[in-house]
């Protein structure tokens, strides 16, 4: 955690909780910093299992940016040094402290994406608990009116789970289930990931270039160059 000496900043949160997808949290985390955006980190402790048993790199908070770092370097097929961030825009928060500075609403913040989201942190969410910091975070974001985009990574979907993201869909956050596209044309496994991960970023309105779009033209993603 590092003072902050900047009062411009004002950066998105990314809460990573235990679900299966830490792919789709790093391409969200490039594609953030890629912009210019300064973010706040969380990573819940279920996620840590989840990263160390999806990418083999131990998460630690006195170590967490070069942990990040190695993360972020990391393709979706598992390849280390695939991609070059500077994680310097990046304030990491451990999710078991409650009084960080995300915790409160006048701490100014852009929104929050959490990414990958899991059955518990969508229940949490929608629930309004504060079980850990990206669930008291996600709540202060709702209360606040911000942005909040909630990307479900689960199936199938029992009723519970569905009442819960009604919930936070009523609520004013936008539940965007982890759904690759095909007619982009991907040929890689980066490619699926990095659909989804654009989708996060359409919905917290911040350029990229991480898929091709729909153009109204059918045959677009055959004729994809290799």
């Amino acid at each position: 955690m590092e003072p902050n000496n900047s009062k411009q900043r004002r950066p998105w949160v990314v809460g990573v909780s235990g679900a299966s997808g830490t792919p789709y949290a790093a391409a969200v985390l490039r594609g953030l910093l890629a912009a210019g955006e300064d973010v706040d980190l969380i990573v819940s402790r279920a996620s840590r299992l989840t990263l160390l048993d999806e990418t083999g790199i131990a998460f630690r908070d006195a170590h967490w940016r070069e942990d990040l770092a190695a993360w972020l370097a990391r393709g979706a097929d598992g390849k280390p040094d695939t991609f070059d961030a500077d994680v310097s825009g990046v304030r990491f928060w451990p999710a078991g402290d409650l009084a960080a500075g995300p915790s409160s609403g006048s701490y100014p913040v852009k929104g929050m994406l959490v990414v990958p989201a899991s059955t518990a942190a969508v229940a949490g969410i929608a629930l309004g608990l504060s079980k850990d910091l990206l669930q008291r975070v996600a709540s202060v974001t709702l209360k606040e009116r911000r942005p909040l985009v909630v990307v479900v990574r689960e199936t199938p979907l029992n009723g519970q789970t569905l009442r819960h993201m009604v919930a936070l869909d009523e609520a004013g956050a936008v539940v965007l289930p982890a759904s690759p596209a095909f007619y982009t044309g991907a040929t890689h496994i980066q490619d699926l990931v990095d659909f989804v991960a654009g989708r996060v970023l359409d919905a917290a309105g911040v350029p990229h270039e991480l898929y091709r779009r729909w153009e109204g033209e059918l045959g677009g993603a055959s004729s994809r160059p290799d």
